[in-house]
């Protein structure tokens, strides 16, 4: 039973496998959950999970919920909407001549060598695309009005349609969005149940494709997506819920439910975004705010880099060929998971993903009908994980199933044994990873020798040294929860609002009065925002910045300033200095322009606790000693496992080792030594490669 006057948060991510919740109490203890995740009702393992956790404390769930100070939710619901093709009938109001600019794109492509391949299918078909008369002019200023009969056509054709949610995209509503809110006002009237989608309140930025696409999107998912949250909020409040449901958007901050429903689109990152949150907590046990972190699940890797305690942001994400703007952590996810496919492709070359083998069938190891050989039967096959029941005992593990697999679809192939086929697996997978961790770290112009490389994911810390140290990280940080990564994560986030607007000017010659005035109208729509979500003005903070370019580039750079006059000397060598990182070179004298004005409201949260459990009082004893396949130099060899639940701070560990955990198995290296440190989490000091 719930004793004393303990107070608890909650934290829930859904994935495409499993569905993490994390338990943390008042004092620090952290306690993570899985279940399986419900894709057909995804809050019903919300409630499978609450059950677990209830059970862990001998409560009931409404027992645990009246003591619920904090309850986040991340979701892949957004995501998943878009990617199984399963969003609203969408229609699109848009101007006079700019009907097909959603489907025109930009005609920029990924790959510039492939003009063959089709874009995805268009979102809104063209006859759901309905033109109205008026026009903005590029000023901002009102060249003919919008033609109310035109608009009120177009609602007697969506409702002839079908449509049950519109999107409203005029032509330079960034710059004044006096037209949209009018032809808002006239399809309430005539629409009155269906959802809207204004893009000038959920993309307010120059580019007619970027802010048709993103409306267009926010419209597809907002009918799906906002029910299902007002659906689970009531059902947590009927359970004894005290507060209100907050979720996890893009920019890696929190949000109500009410506040949120107008703009789900910020919804598409839910889940991974909960790492800003886990990197800031493990921060202050690691002792420093330069962590890189590899999270990786069942179908894909989640990688993002923290530097001097700033996570990077960007505009710009896209989900399955689809392009939105909004407000987002700089995350970069490539298809590299326990479930990711191996096979011999037709010139007989080991290949590894991109395909997984999702939930079910799964890897051949899970003896749920999958043969295809994945990176987790590899790891059965080198021993590495053991052959029993993970999560919850909702997967059980046969090593045969996992041996027949790579043998027969890669060793007998490639003429190889089975251990060295399923060490090639591991071998290619590690490269791929390597390549996203560079692409976020070197690329963008830090060294990684100044970083630890932080393992979550329930597969994470398997990979972590061999990872780490080919990056050239002098340590590897695994927490004890790496399975629940952004579930903790996310009960370590504030409440963030992201504001923009649209400003063209000089910085050598800024209009400092237009600009205060701008930037004090986001400041106030901030502090409005703020307010309706509960916070008092001592409990806020506003963050401001600058997008800036020199004068004849197309892309920006986010540049934060104090509050007040700015100081277009200082705000030089900062965006200098960013632009030399990213790009190695800056123009000395160049002409900057202004194109945007941001304010980020923030309402803080208290602090996640950080536990100190008590140290060892003996020697760490090895569970097991178990055959696993070190490396092609040494082979074979009896390697002592230990339990996870077995090791407190204070216990050191060299390898070659494994620690089987409730959540993740952390694979130790020959050279390397793991220790646990104070918070009670494994940091493993690599040793130099062969």
């Amino acid at each position: 039973m719930i004793s004393g006057d303990v107070r608890y948060r909650i934290g829930v991510d859904i994935g495409g496998t499993f569905t993490d919740l994390v338990l943390a109490d008042s004092a620090g203890a952290i306690t993570a959950f899985k279940v399986a995740s419900d894709p057909a009702d995804p809050a019903a393992a919300v409630m499978r999970a609450l059950d677990a956790a209830a059970a862990g404390k001998r409560a009931t769930p409404s027992d645990l919920l009246a003591r619920c100070d904090l309850f986040v939710h991340g979701s892949t619901i957004a995501t998943n909407t878009v990617l199984e093709r399963r969003g609203a009938r969408v229609g699109c109001l848009v101007t006079e001549g700019f009907r097909d600019s959603l489907e025109i794109r930009r005609g920029l492509r990924p790959n510039p060598w492939n003009h063959r391949e089709p874009y995805p299918p268009v979102l809104v078909p063209r006859y759901l695309r309905r033109p109205v008369r008026g026009r903005i002019d590029r000023r901002g200023a009102e060249e003919a009005p919008v033609c109310e009969d035109d608009v009120a056509a177009a609602a007697a054709a969506f409702a002839r349609d079908g449509a049950d949610s519109v999107a409203i995209c005029l032509f330079n509503s960034f710059l004044d969005d006096a037209h949209e809110r009018r032809a808002a006002d006239i399809l309430r009237r005539h629409l009155p149940a269906a959802h809207l989608s204004i893009s000038s309140e959920v993309a307010p930025i120059i580019g007619e494709y970027e802010r048709t696409s993103t409306a267009v999107l926010n419209a597809y998912v907002g009918p799906r997506a906002v029910a299902y949250l007002r659906d689970l909020d009531r059902r947590l409040r009927r359970l004894g819920l005290p507060g209100r449901l907050l979720l996890i958007q893009n920019n890696g901050g929190a949000v109500s439910v009410e506040e949120i429903a107008g703009r789900p689109v910020a919804l598409l990152l839910s889940g991974p975004a909960g790492g800003v949150g886990a990197l800031r907590y493990y921060s202050q046990a690691i002792g420093s705010d330069d962590l890189i972190s590899m999270e990786i699940g069942g179908t894909s890797c989640d990688v993002m880099l923290m530097s001097r305690g700033t996570v990077a942001q960007t505009d710009r994400i896209e989900i399955d060929g689809y392009d939105a703007v909004t407000r987002s952590i700089d995350i970069h996810t490539i298809g590299a998971g326990g479930g990711t496919i191996a096979g011999v492709d037709a010139a007989g070359l080991l290949f590894v993903g991109p395909q997984g083998a999702g939930a079910r069938p799964g890897p051949a190891c899970y003896g749920l009908g999958g043969e295809a050989p994945t990176v987790t039967d590899a790891q059965v096959v080198l021993g590495r994980l053991a052959p029993a029941t993970y999560a919850g005992g909702v997967v059980a593990i046969d090593p045969g199933r996992a041996w027949r697999a790579v043998e027969t679809v890669i060793g007998e192939r490639l003429g190889l044994s089975v251990e060295a086929a399923a060490a090639g697996i591991i071998r290619l997978i590690e490269q791929k990873l390597l390549h996203a961790l560079q692409r976020i770290s070197i690329e963008c112009g830090h060294d990684p020798r100044r970083f630890t490389l932080v393992a979550g994911g329930g597969a994470g810390a398997l990979h972590g040294a061999g990872v780490a140290r080919s990056l050239g990280c002098r340590q590897v940080y695994v927490p004890r929860v790496a399975g629940a990564f952004c579930a903790l994560g996310m009960l370590n986030s504030d409440v963030r609002h992201d504001f923009l607007q649209v400003h063209f000017g000089r910085l050598d010659q800024p209009d400092q009065p237009i600009i205060a005035r701008d930037l004090d109208k986001l400041a106030r729509a901030a502090e409005a925002t703020l307010a309706r979500e509960g916070f008092a003005p001592g409990q806020t903070k506003l963050q401001y910045a600058l997008d800036l370019r020199y004068l004849g580039q197309q892309w920006d750079i986010t540049v934060e300033v104090p509050p007040g006059a700015l100081d277009p000397a200082a705000i030089r060598r900062d965006f200098e200095a960013e632009h030399d990182r990213l790009f190695g070179h800056v123009q000395p004298g160049g002409l900057i322009e202004i194109t945007k004005l941001r304010v980020a409201g923030i309402g803080r949260l208290p602090p996640l606790a950080v536990a100190a459990p008590p140290g060892a009082e003996k020697p760490a004893t090895a569970a097991e000693r178990r055959r696993v396949w070190v490396d092609a130099a040494r082979g074979w060899a009896e390697v002592p496992v230990y339990g996870g639940a077995d090791l407190a701070p204070g216990h050191r560990l060299h390898g070659p080792a494994i620690v089987d955990e409730q959540t993740t198995t952390v694979l130790v290296g020959p050279a390397d030594v793991l220790r646990v440190d104070a918070a009670g989490n494994f940091v493993i000091e690599l040793g130099p490669e062969d």
